[in-house]
């Protein structure tokens, strides 16, 4: 015999043992769901005050989203279900040692679990896939399902926040004296998929509650937000555009765009908080971390605001409009400048003075300087002063009118230098108070800002556990 005839024997023989194999699974099915024998309505328990097991599991794939704004969290999961059924169970040397067969799920009993806090109505499974059924009559059930959830969203430390969803299951149908559900978990699958945004546990801690005769599964998703996303796109630029509002006292009244930096900057996180109002739930039980930070911010650029207007109305106050308190003197004269190591304006022209007369000679005019002050007593030299005139020269009346107008016009300049050094002295209280508001708002900035981003950490309320 040659080896194609070999070849066209083993074909014969393989073809007729599938043809077998195939009438044997056929006769098996036919012979399990007899309906006289079979009915999936009915509850597989020898008594009708039997308590039937099922066992439930939960392999979690993939957290697709959370939505702060409707307050629902997207799964991507498989039910795990399986209970022995002894209607469906057979000898395997009948059937050719057959030990399992795969039937549509419809045609089987089945506990009628669901999700009960569903947020689109969907409270079954996606997909009915075939169950799979052994010889000694337990059955087995993987079908995949994408829940969308309810989750009630914790905003206070949005984005800096931990969410706590959970996915409530319960059989529509039977209670805890028909169908005992055993819970055995949630785990992740081989080929969990992480999420961006989201980072979950490797635990799912899982409970099971009876309220009278209902019973009602409760997995929770303990999930943490990967901030990096709000860190570099809200955070960093609420803090960079608040420390540019801080500059606005460092930059000189006589510019004129003092107020107008506060103002944009004001309308800056205006518009960051618009975003974020965009992003969490319209709720009133807490204010998230984010906004009561921008909150901050806000309230300490529009101080910021009136201070340096005050600061303007400082600035150009002249000698005709404002006169100067003895104690706002004293305190911006003498003991200010002390500390923060200012000159006030008198003070540096005299020692200018100084310094010139100590290191060279006097300028010109120095003689007649002298000889005044020889005239008037002030010189203790051996030198006896100078004796005033008695007799005063006669003058024309052109002679005297020019002189007149020569008086006239230094009283002028007199006049105007006078104003102008009370000026340069409110312009000088304008620089202290714009010295210490740039120190002390620098100061508040920064206190406030680790107050509120270390209130996640040290809160006993956000600690998970």
């Amino acid at each position: 015999m040659d080896g194609r005839t070999l070849l066209r024997l083993f074909t014969i023989c393989w073809t007729v043992a599938g043809v077998l194999g195939a009438a044997s699974e056929e006769s098996l099915v036919r012979m399990l769901f007899n309906e006289s024998r079979y009915s999936p309505d009915v509850r597989p328990v020898v008594a009708p005050t039997d308590v039937f097991p099922v066992n439930f599991k939960l392999l979690v794939i993939q957290v697709i989203a959370v939505n702060e704004k409707e307050e629902y969290m997207r799964t991507n999961v498989w039910v795990e279900l399986s209970w022995t059924d002894y209607r469906l169970s057979w000898n395997k040397e009948d059937y050719d040692h057959i030990t399992t067969i795969r039937v549509p799920a419809e045609a089987v009993w089945k506990p009628d679990i669901v999700l009960l806090n569903n947020k689109d109505g969907q409270y079954d499974v996606a997909l009915y896939t075939k169950t799979v059924i052994s010889s000694d009559g337990s059955v087995y059930w993987l079908p995949p399902a994408i829940f969308n959830s309810e989750c009630s969203i914790n905003v206070r430390h949005f984005p800096l926040d931990k969410q706590n969803c959970t996915l409530q299951f319960s059989s529509w149908t039977y209670n805890k004296k028909e169908v005992d559900i055993v819970l055995l978990g949630a785990v992740k699958e081989f080929d969990f998929k992480e999420s961006g945004e989201w980072a979950l546990g490797d635990t799912f801690p899982s409970r099971k509650i009876e309220i009278g005769d209902e019973v009602f599964l409760i997995i929770d998703f303990k999930l943490e937000r990967k901030p990096l996303f709000y860190i570099i796109n809200m955070i960093v630029p609420i803090i960079l555009l608040t420390i540019l509002s801080i500059l606005v006292f460092y930059l000189p009244v006589d510019c004129g765009e003092k107020v107008g930096l506060c103002i944009n900057v004001l309308l800056a996180l205006v518009v960051f908080l618009l975003l974020i109002a965009d992003i969490i739930p319209a709720t009133s039980l807490d204010i998230p971390l984010i906004g009561r930070y921008l909150m901050f911010t806000m309230i300490f650029v529009t101080i910021e605001t009136v201070t340096t207007v005050y600061v303007g109305n400082i600035h150009f106050r002249g000698a005709s409009t404002h006169v100067m308190s003895p104690w706002t003197r004293y305190v911006f004269f003498k003991l200010l400048p002390r500390v923060i190591k200012l000159s006030p304006p008198g003070e540096e022209k005299e020692e200018e003075i100084t310094k010139e007369e100590s290191n060279g000679p006097l300028p010109w005019g120095a003689d007649a300087i002298e000889l005044r002050r020889r005239r008037e007593g002030m010189v203790t030299d051996d030198r006896p002063p100078v004796p005033p005139r008695t007799d005063r020269p006669q003058l024309s009346s052109d002679l005297k009118d020019a002189v007149g107008q020569v008086m006239a016009v230094s009283d002028h300049f007199k006049d105007g230098d006078s104003d102008a050094a009370v000026s340069d002295e409110w312009k000088f209280v304008a620089t202290v108070v714009d010295w210490i508001c740039l120190r002390l708002f620098t100061f508040i900035l920064l206190v406030g800002s680790v107050i509120l981003f270390t209130e996640p950490w040290y809160e006993e309320g956000y600690r998970p556990g």
